[in-house]
């Protein structure tokens, strides 16, 4: 009941060391995430001690896949060093990446996510909250106890609204829960996160959560018409939002109808996705769309 992330999982930690990096590795080792190791060249061969868990600290992403086994790496470098961070990641050889920094230029993101590619590495982010399988393991920021495992998959440019359709779900649960990030530029799309689940025997119906400014739901839409036999509910936020301005981590200016709520809802209502006015009404259309199932 997962995609990208499970118990097997095994997850370095970039910037452990630092005040958010500490944080929430604690919160990631009580959610039962299999922490193998910090990655800082100044503080390497040292451990750091969370409970019950000493961490060991390595001076390389390479160094901890060597002597761990490491798949998963989580970013928290400030976004000067992000680039460097996830690129030394990428040619590590490592196969899922999660960048949690916000603030990366966007001709970083563009970089590494590119070199990411070439590598083999998917990247989840920029600028997002990770991704959680409840009851296995959780790579990012995502509150764990929120709500349980079942058989819901969500993708979501936010995080708070990640939280929210979590939360307003929560007696039914989640096979895994993918906050992609809303900067321009993303490693890993609803596109990908769709045929994902799509394959994943375990997730019966996906919730996609997308925002005004650009076309990625359209796209999506355009996806779900030729490759998606479960159902989806969607929500777009940004209804009542002016037109001409930019809001939010959407990252585009909305202009004349391309990139509104509305243009999106109709997009995907146009491939049999019911998509909710707000995330209460959301939740609601994915309990009856669970029903009727």
């Amino acid at each position: 009941m997962a995609i990208y992330l499970t118990k097997e999982s095994k997850v370095l930690v970039q910037g452990m060391t630092g005040g958010e990096g500490m944080k929430h590795t604690r919160r990631m080792l009580a959610a039962g995430t299999n922490i193998v190791g910090g990655v800082n060249p100044r503080k390497a061969g040292r451990t750091v001690d969370f409970d019950d868990r000493a961490v060991p600290v390595f001076g390389a992403v390479a160094d901890g896949m060597r002597s761990t086994g490491a798949d998963v790496t989580v970013v928290f470098v400030p976004p000067a060093f992000a680039k460097a961070a996830v690129v030394e990641a990428a040619d590590a050889g490592i196969g899922l990446a999660v960048v949690i920094t916000e603030g990366i230029p966007v001709h970083d993101s563009v970089a590494f996510t590119a070199h990411a590619r070439s590598k083999g590495t998917r990247i989840i982010g920029p600028n997002c909250p990770g991704l959680i399988t409840p009851g296995q393991a959780n790579a990012g920021i995502i509150p764990a106890d929120i709500t349980k495992p079942g058989r819901i998959g969500l993708v979501s440019k936010s995080g708070t609204l990640t939280y929210q359709l979590m939360y307003e779900l929560r007696d039914i649960g989640f096979s895994t829960c993918v906050g992609i990030g809303g900067d321009p530029v993303v490693g890993t799309s609803h596109i990908d996160c769709l045929a994902a689940f799509q394959d994943d025997p375990d997730t019966e119906l996906v919730v996609l959560i997308g925002e005004i400014g650009g076309d990625a739901e359209e796209r999506a839409a355009a996806y779900i018409r030729g490759h998606v036999t479960k159902p989806v509910v969607g929500y777009i936020a940004g209804f009542t939002a002016p037109e001409g301005r930019t809001m939010g981590h959407a990252g585009a200016i909305v202009s004349g109808s391309s990139g509104t709520a509305a243009a999106k809802k109709e997009a995907l209502e146009a491939v049999g996705v019911r998509v909710g006015r707000t995330p209460t009404e959301t939740a609601r259309l994915v309990l009856d769309q669970l029903e009727r199932n």
